[in-house]
């Protein structure tokens, strides 16, 4: 049998049989023309579809996309027992609610976390350099310091696109090129061009890789591109917010949104060419797992992206500190990271999320601090601003 992670081709392989298209549309309607999209014949009535996808020169992927996992009718997220198995800690206080609506299926929370489970195979090289000789307060907060740079304030929505990844990097990159220019500079850096374009960076609204993110803002850049049709910058987020909780306004969310087609050109309005709005990073870099080290980046340089891994109890987040206490994993998804401090002598990272502002504590969430809590300290990605 022809090795599926050889060189692609045309292929047609022996028992069991492969053939490959050109896209998933033309696999549908039969028709056998290049090599991205594969049906594999177990047997004569048994298939499984499946896409091979180069990640530049290092990595092959394998994404499984017509045969996933399946709920039953009527098996939903976050049933009553888990918001009931929830309580907190009697050291960490947290408070529980629902944001999800009871019939939100699985399959949709799952998008929402856009943190490809390959992405550590991506991650950045540790900063280099010892530590500042600051000393470093008991609380901190990235809006009160820099109160000069909005962007800082911001609550974004990813939609009903796995997309995190993204946000948290160009939200972040939003805030350092604000502060690194002494508040003179506003400059939105764009979801939508990041999320489409950038190829290396996973598979869009499937998932990608932060890491990868802030590497392809040194060496292609990205334009600027406000929210949902604000018409602000090169290319604003072209995704609707939708209704993720309770009680909402927004349209219905719905599963599997595509990614959108990658134009490198600014929409009509906007005067700057696509290639002359490009703003880039001078370097990216990890940050090492240790509470020192990320509060003084934090505090030196601004705010940071962050990723940990989601639990069931998560998506019940009102406020105060959160800890995973009950439910299964649901996947990874980044976020920003803008501070830190304490509650009831519970230490705790002060994060904004990108699920619109009425998730959570108007759109942010403490986690607990010192114990890499669902890894959170050990998934930190950041980069400085060419200015």
């Amino acid at each position: 049998m022809v090795d599926p992670f050889s060189e692609f081709s045309e292929v047609c392989c022996g028992p069991p049989k492969m053939t490959c298209y050109k896209s998933y549309e033309k696999l549908v309607m039969g028709e056998d023309l290049s090599d991205h999209y594969c049906q594999l014949m177990l047997n004569n009535t048994s298939t499984v579809v499946i896409i091979f996808r180069h990640l530049d020169r290092l990595m092959r992927e394998v994404v499984q996309i017509a045969v996933s996992q399946h709920y039953k009718p009527g098996e939903w997220i976050l049933p009553k027992q888990t918001v009931e198995a929830s309580e907190p800690f009697p050291q960490v206080q947290k408070v529980a609610g629902r944001n999800f609506v009871e019939d939100t299926p699985f399959a949709y929370i799952r998008q929402l976390m856009g943190v490809h489970r390959d992405a550590h195979l991506f991650r950045l090289p540790p900063k280099a350099g010892g530590l500042a000789n600051i000393e470093l307060p008991e609380e901190f907060d990235s809006r009160e310091q820099w109160p000069d740079c909005p962007t800082i304030k911001e609550i974004r929505d990813q939609g009903s696109c796995g997309s995190c990844w993204a946000f948290g990097a160009v939200e972040a990159m939003s805030d350092r090129v604000c502060i690194h220019s002494n508040g003179t500079l506003h400059f939105h850096f764009s979801a939508e061009d990041l999320v489409s374009c950038c190829a290396s960076c996973g598979f869009g609204c499937n998932g990608g890789f932060p890491g990868a993110a802030w590497s392809y803002w040194v060496k292609k850049g990205i334009v600027s591109g406000g929210s949902y049709n604000s018409h602000q910058g090169c290319q604003p987020y072209a995704i609707a917010p939708c209704e993720h909780h309770v009680n909402g306004s927004r349209i219905p969310c719905q599963e599997g949104h595509s990614t959108p087609h990658c134009v490198k050109q600014c929409e009509e309005g906007y005067d700057v060419p696509y290639t002359k709005d490009k703003h880039f990073g001078d370097r990216a870099y990890s940050i090492e797992n240790d509470v020192e080290k990320i509060k003084h980046e934090l505090m030196t340089n601004g705010p940071v992206e962050g990723a940990f891994t989601v639990f069931e109890d998560f998506l019940q987040y009102k406020s105060g500190v959160y800890q995973h206490v009950a439910g299964s994993v649901l996947g990874g998804h980044a976020i920003r990271i803008l501070g830190w401090g304490v509650e009831k002598d519970t230490p705790y990272w002060l994060v904004a999320n990108s699920w619109n502002s009425d998730w959570g504590d108007n759109g942010y969430f403490r986690i607990l601090q010192g114990r890499d809590e669902c890894g959170i300290e050990s998934s930190i990605s950041a980069g400085l601003p060419r200015i």
